[in-house]
């Protein structure tokens, strides 16, 4: 079997607005953490969050276009444009048709959609604006990116929760290893840092309230973790088939070996705390890399910092690997980015990439107090060097999505 490569990443989210910045900041510990500043928090339970800093939307499309265009939109054009141009591919008349474009949103134009009920019920249905349906919709961010650059493969968007990004990698993935496509602009795009999105994830329970503590929290496999932290933005790699890529001379960055997806059936936002469904993933996903459990050298995991969500990941690692759990550094890079729902797993399998290339494991940052029930390698506070052949990253989303991706040094 062919396999399938990277040859281009772009990313901006809270703590860079490239690659490079955010590898940067994720070895050295940077929290993207602060007070929410997109709209008034007086009297609300929560009011930190991971957002965008100093993005503007005109640095990579035209200015009246972006208007027309929701900020996930925006987010996840900016990440393609970075990671089409590194990839340096060349886009003809000849190839068009064989590049497709799976970029992902679990919830797709958030704002957009809150900002048009507040129109149409203070102002009536001739007010809201004839954008509004490209605006909300999912698929808006591959069908733009798709419109930009002319490509005319496969486009779509998969929603799976906060796997979403994950999982539309892994599709990309299948349609070039069977095959159909040669290349893929694939990853994920978020932005839910509205009333809409912190109010809702917040009456869940899912959100931490440490909003004069924020600088210690998310804390992902802490015992004091109280809960996730919002984030935005948008991550998105270049696939190629191995040959094309070789055949015109690509730089590889790495090797996207493996992807599985399964599903818990348990809980429509609630993990199964026995961590079944993660292992089943981690193994099955291995197991199409042709990877063994002991060449796996660094897991990037989920690590919400929900009390359930790391305790059963924990016991899903541990299911996955058996006694080598305790020998695999793991480490959530979500406690710098924050939780960037549908495009979170877009942008820790850049990170991955980045890990297998440079040999530095990211932390896992305001680790302060052992909890009993997560007891393995998390890298706590500073990151490390260790060379790394093999990586995997989890995703694993509400309504039992568990999505994880294999990434393999290239040589």
């Amino acid at each position: 079997m062919e396999k399938i490569v990277i040859t281009g990443m772009g990313t901006v989210n809270p703590i860079g607005l490239s690659v490079a910045e955010s590898w940067q900041n994720v070895v050295n510990g940077v929290s993207g953490v602060g007070k929410i500043t997109l709209f008034d928090t007086t009297g609300w339970n929560v009011d930190i969050a991971c957002e965008l800093k100093g993005f503007d939307p005109a640095n990579y499309m035209d200015a009246k276009e972006a208007r027309r265009r929701d900020r996930y939109e925006q987010m996840g054009v900016a990440a393609a444009k970075e990671a089409i141009e590194q990839s340096g591919l060349e886009i003809t008349d000849a190839n068009r048709a064989r590049i497709g474009v799976v970029v992902s949103s679990a919830i797709g134009g958030m704002k957009s959609i809150q900002d048009a009920i507040y129109i149409l019920k203070d102002e009536g249905p001739r007010r809201v604006s004839p954008f509004l349906i490209p605006m909300l919709m999912p698929n808006g961010a591959s069908g733009l990116i798709g419109i930009d650059y002319g490509l005319k493969g496969p486009s779509f968007s998969v929603a799976s929760a906060c796997a979403s990004g994950a999982d539309g990698i892994g599709m990309a993935w299948m349609m070039l290893r069977a095959g159909i496509i040669d290349a893929a602009v694939t990853g994920g795009a978020e932005a839910t840092i509205c009333e809409t999105g912190v109010g809702a994830f917040d009456r869940i329970g899912a959100m931490s309230r440490r909003n004069d503590d924020y600088a210690m929290t998310p804390a992902p496999f802490d015992k004091n973790r109280d809960g996730l932290v919002m984030g935005e933005g948008a991550g998105v790699l270049v696939l190629e088939r191995e040959n094309s890529a070789k055949a015109r001379g690509a730089t590889i960055l790495a090797e996207l070996a493996g992807y599985a997806s399964t599903a818990d059936a348990y809980h429509v936002t609630a993990p199964d705390s026995n961590g079944a469904g993660g292992a089943a993933a981690i193994c099955a996903a291995l197991e199409t890399a042709g990877v063994n459990l002991d060449e796996v050298g660094y897991v990037n995991a989920h690590g919400t910092g929900t009390p359930l969500n790391d305790a059963a990941e924990t016991k899903a690692l541990k299911g996955a690997f058996g006694e080598l759990a305790y020998k695999v550094p793991v480490s959530s890079t979500k406690s710098m980015t924050g939780h960037m729902m549908g495009a979170t797993g877009a942008l820790e399998a850049i990170f991955c990439t980045q890990i297998v290339r440079e040999g530095i494991l990211p932390p896992t940052i305001h680790y302060q107090t052992p909890d009993p029930e997560c007891d393995l390698d998390y890298i706590p506070n500073q990151a490390r060097e260790q060379k790394v052949e093999v990586a995997i990253s989890n995703a694993f989303g509400f309504g039992g999505h568990n999505a994880v991706l294999v990434i393999r040094k290239w040589k």
